[in-house]
């Protein structure tokens, strides 16, 4: 088990008699499991049966070792249905067995509850069963002994657990999969609110994993379960208008797969001709997101061609669009460029006999085995990376990925975000500079590429061509663009980027680097605002050892003075009160320093996330300025005469303190300014032309007022300093179409 808040944990409980009672009555063993009235429930025979076909006698046997001591273990369990509780680790395996995993999988499939409910360590797993096994079920193992500040902390916790257990061992994932879907298969034993839950989870975390792992079966089944428990009367309704449908489409369907098999014979192409349905929650999915009513839905049956060979089915393509008109831009070839989950087919839409459209899904029989049964369950757990495959090494990355993402997240709740991202079903194949392909999922911007590239790539961006033509960094990526990104070493990652970035490695990344610079200029921030303190009691931080620093930082409750110096930048803890403490330490009189103006903290402009500037007076180098240490924000720049700012000062003046700019100030500040003009054709061009001529940037722009008479136009720009700003408002007052110019 993997996830706290699931239903396993309590769908069990103790038979009347007690663990004590049940195991005299009960020795372990193979034979079958029955109730009472002598129905038989469950046995390990066909489990045994089955794994015999491709697994060693030895192998066999301890899979029937690990049986006997999860019956022993699990013996006065029951679930809720009222069965004994083996009967769901035996499912479990049995699903196991028909991906053909190894001894060890279908041992800890057996053995995936034991740590969990019946006390067993897993020291002790790994004296009966082997390392492996017992790291198996320890990623399976749910972290019901950490106390969590919240049901969804908790679960998200375990589902970190088992993915990042899943990125070194997929068949973690694997079990966990069956055990999901059994559980699925079970779950109108539980009652209804617990119904909802679990089939919400599986639709937001489980379901989406069988797809990316390229799982289509377990997948469409997860899905079909999930929505038939979170939404049973739309479900039961949906069903009945697919009955009645394949009713009155079979005539449709008959002459439409004779038709194609006689095209087929013509080219000599030796192909099965299948007819399929699509999902039910892929219908309804459909319904929700185009606002269709059911008679609307015109792909609820598709055709399938499995052909022998790749010739065939370019052959077949062919005798398809010469048999029915195919509709324009419904043609997909994932057997040129497969998704990511490794689906290979190639996908067309034409015109039926009854003019309505019809699908069809061209693919080698290895392609169709490949698609159904997943590529990650035979291969990734046993391969060498060196033989891996294309698909074989994508997956494999994203699987690496998720490490990446741990690493650089530290709450669990955000790697789940970033996860979630990630499993997108939908994707864009976009290409490097050298031609190299690269999958992201759809809405995929320049910036999500340059991360994919490499982190230094991404957090160094500036701008982007794509195609050869200069894009904006929140640009969308489309099928076969092909993407240089432009970099440069002083450029820092923007925290305005997480707004718009698609992948979970780039959030994450873009994150942990704006935690990690607000974390160093913070420090070097709060290590300012000590000195300036220390000045006002007239004391040298120059002159002072490290041991009186160090010492300060244990009594205000830091780990270390480097964190002391981050929390004063951060404003968690204030500057004046740890200074006064140093003061005190070293028998000195503080009050005799009071009337000491303190020097002012200087501001260069290159602080970034440890200083900003406040969006209600938007501050310019050249204004008076005073700063107020806002806790967790830092250093926040108000104007003197901001209102806001002074009504604030009123109620917490000790957080407030004295500063300037820097004669060299660096960098763009905001602002917004409002120009009323004659209401003129090309009035708004030409006074954005002006503004551009001056080098400031609009990044906003807004109008209003009547017509033919005037207008008011509100622009935010960036501008180095008040006097750049005093430049623009020269510049715009030569225009003789504008009356007015205000600094809002």
């Amino acid at each position: 088990m993997a996830t706290a808040g699931s239903i396993e944990s309590t769908e069990r409980r103790q038979g009347a008699g007690g663990k004590g009672s049940a195991e005299s009555a009960h020795a372990a063993s193979e034979r079958p499991i029955a109730q009472a009235d002598g129905r038989r429930i469950v046995s390990l025979a066909g489990l045994s049966q089955a794994a015999s076909a491709y697994l060693s006698e030895d192998d066999v046997r301890r899979v029937r070792e690990a049986y006997r001591f999860s019956d022993s273990s699990h013996l006065g369990q029951f679930r809720t249905s009222g069965e004994p509780y083996i009967s769901h680790p035996i499912a479990v395996a049995e699903i196991c067995v028909g991906w053909r995993l190894d001894a060890d999988a279908l041992m800890a499939a057996l053995l995936h509850d034991v740590m969990e409910d019946s006390g067993v360590t897993k020291q002790e797993m790994v004296e009966r069963f082997g390392t492996q096994v017992a790291d198996l079920v320890d990623g399976l193992s749910k972290l019901d002994k950490i106390e969590f500040a919240s049901r969804e902390q908790a679960q998200a916790e375990s589902f970190r657990k088992m993915l990042l257990a899943m990125a070194r061992d997929v068949r973690v994932i694997l079990i966990k999969l069956a055990d999901r879907l059994h559980n699925m298969r079970t779950l109108g034993a539980v009652d209804r609110v617990k119904q909802r839950r679990v089939a919400a989870e599986t639709l937001e975390i489980y379901a989406p994993i069988a797809n990316r792992l390229g799982l289509n079966e377990l997948y469409r089944e997860l899905l079909d379960l999930a929505f038939q428990f979170q939404h049973p009367y739309r479900h039961r309704t949906l069903k009945k208008a697919m009955a009645s449908a394949r009713g009155m489409r079979r005539e449709g369907l008959g002459k439409t797969i004779e038709a194609v098999q006689k095209s087929l014979r013509k080219m000599g192409v030796q192909a099965d001709v299948l007819a399929r349905e699509k999902a039910l929650w892929a219908i309804y999915s459909k319904m929700q997101d185009k606002n269709l009513s059911f008679s609307q839905v015109m792909d609820v049956f598709g055709i399938r061609l499995l052909v022998d060979d790749l010739a065939a089915c370019y052959l077949s393509l062919g005798a398809l669009h010469q048999t029915y008109k195919p509709i324009p831009g419904r043609f997909k070839d994932y057997i040129a460029i497969p998704k990511v989950n490794g689906y290979q087919s190639l996908h067309t839409t034409v015109v039926g006999p009854y003019g309505t459209p019809v699908e069809f899904q061209i693919r080698t029989r290895e392609m169709h085995q490949l698609a159904e049964s997943g590529v990650a369950a035979h291969w990734l757990y046993k391969a060498e990376e060196e033989t891996f495959t294309d698909l074989q090494k994508r997956t494999h990355q994203w699987l690496k990925s998720l490490l990446d993402i741990q690493h650089q997240t530290g709450d669990s709740l955000e790697f789940i975000e970033h996860v979630k991202v990630d499993l997108f079903p939908d994707a864009v194949y976009v290409f490097t500079p050298k031609g190299q392909i690269r999958a992201l999922p759809r809405g995929a911007t320049t910036i999500d590429f340059a991360y994919s590239v490499h982190t230094d790539v991404g957090n160094h961006s500036v701008s982007a061509k794509v195609n050869g033509q200069p894009v904006p960094l929140r640009t969308e990526l489309q099928n076969g663009d092909v993407i240089e990104v432009i970099t440069e070493p002083d450029a820092r990652a923007n925290p305005d980027w997480i707004g718009f970035v698609r992948t979970g490695k780039a959030r994450s990344e873009i994150r942990h680097f704006l935690r990690t610079m607000k974390y160093e200029e913070s420090v070097e921030l709060g290590k300012r605002l000590l000195e300036q303190s220390l000045a006002t009691l007239l004391i040298d931080s120059a002159t002072l050892a490290t041991s009186a620093l160090e010492k300060a930082a244990r009594d205000a409750g830091a780990r270390s003075l480097e964190e002391l110096y981050a929390d004063m930048g951060l404003g968690r803890k204030l500057a004046p009160v740890v200074a006064r403490t140093i003061a005190l330490d070293m028998s000195a009189r503080p009050t005799a320093a009071f009337a000491v103006r303190p020097m002012p903290i200087v501001i260069h402009g290159t602080e970034s996330t440890a200083v900003q500037c406040s969006p209600c007076c938007l501050p310019l180098p050249g204004d008076a300025v005073v700063g107020h240490i806002r806790g967790g924000h830092g250093l926040i720049v108000h104007r003197e005469e901001c209102e806001s700012g002074r009504r604030q000062r009123q109620r917490d003046a000790e957080r407030w303190i004295d500063i300037e700019w820097a004669e060299d100030i660096q960098g763009q500040f905001r602002t917004v300014i409002e120009v009323q003009t004659r209401e003129l054709r090309g009035t708004l061009a030409r006074v954005a032309a002006e503004i551009a001529a001056s080098e400031a940037n609009i990044v906003n722009v807004s109008m209003e007022g009547e017509p033919d008479q005037f207008a008011i136009l509100r622009f935010t720009l960036q501008v180095h300093s008040r006097q750049h700003l005093a430049r623009v408002f020269r510049q715009l007052r030569k225009l003789q179409v504008v009356t007015r110019i205000t600094r809002l």
